[in-house]
């Protein structure tokens, strides 16, 4: 009987693929069984959710629109069409795993998109409890080359467990609050998930571009997407910054004259550094979505 492993992003399936291929070639022929592994690729932490589980997806176009946004007219045509199809693409995934009577594993570490994703599946499964099994990664377990990354999860293989009723139950709900909210981004802190807006990830670029250590001749110090990710990332985000979202959100700030952007996506800040003080800081209040069980 065919297992169906779940995991977020396609870099992360591909080495499962790779790790399931050896860990069946390793048994006995008598005991192998076939897997096939789906990567959910939309990143949930970000753009509208509300009805996108719906019958007639209103809320799967609503997010093929964001994505089509996001990627603006700095991507080229064939990047757009794959970040716009990413939506679709899951939920047509999720349709048919519904509609099968596999046994299913979902592999997940506690990064926002997958705790999402692993929501998600409990959601659309929650009438089939027993199908579902999940491998909980740390992030050391997904870092290094495709081989690294493909040896430790096959040691993890074994490792798939069920998940019980309740705690199915539990996830789903989870799910149904964050759509419910249907923030701009979802924060993942302290095993809670809270929604932001892109004023909060804005105002957060213009800090870490502000503190930057200036170069020796005293310009403004110029900082790449990825760096700015990461930045993001340690600076408390509360989720993983896709590069997509970071290079959209740069020229957003471009366009209002928050800061500088040369043509290769590099950023600095305009003006004095104490700039960020006089910028109104917005005012709202953080949703909050679930706690984890």
């Amino acid at each position: 009987m065919t297992t169906i492993h779940l995991i977020h992003g396609e870099p992360a399936a591909t080495a499962l693929r790779q790790a399931l291929q050896a860990h069946e070639a390793a048994r006995p022929a008598s005991v192998q069984s076939a897997a096939h592994v789906i990567a959910l690729a939309d990143d949930l932490t970000v753009g509208p959710l509300r009805d996108i589980d719906e019958a007639a997806n209103p809320g799967t176009a609503q997010r093929a629109a964001f994505w089509q946004r996001v990627d603006g007219e700095c991507g080229a045509p064939e990047a757009q069409e794959v970040m716009q199809t990413l939506a679709q693409d899951d939920c047509a995934a999720l349709k048919a795993l519904e509609a099968d009577n596999a046994s299913v594993v979902i592999w997940h570490t506690h990064d926002a998109a997958d705790q999402l994703t692993l929501r998600r599946a409990c959601y659309r499964l929650r009438n089939v409890p027993q199908r579902l099994n999940e491998v909980r990664l740390s992030p050391a377990d997904l870092a290094g080359t495709q081989d690294e990354v493909a040896a430790r999860l096959q040691a993890r293989v074994p490792d798939a467990a069920p998940i019980s009723v309740l705690r199915i139950t539990r996830l789903a709900l989870e799910w149904q609050e964050a759509k419910f909210a249907n923030g701009e981004t979802r924060r993942w802190r302290d095993n809670t998930f809270t929604s932001g807006t892109w004023a909060d990830l804005d105002a957060q670029i213009l800090d870490i571009l502000g503190e930057a250590t200036p170069p020796s001749d005293s310009g403004a110090p110029w900082l790449a997407c990825d760096t700015l990710g990461a930045a993001l990332v340690r600076a408390g985000a509360g989720f993983t910054v896709a590069e997509p979202v970071v290079r959209w959100r740069l020229r957003e700030l471009a366009s209002a004259g928050e800061l500088r952007l040369r043509d290769d996506l590099c950023a600095a800040r305009t003006g004095a550094q104490d700039a960020r003080v006089a910028r109104p800081i917005p005012v709202h209040a953080a949703a909050h979505l679930s706690l984890s069980r």
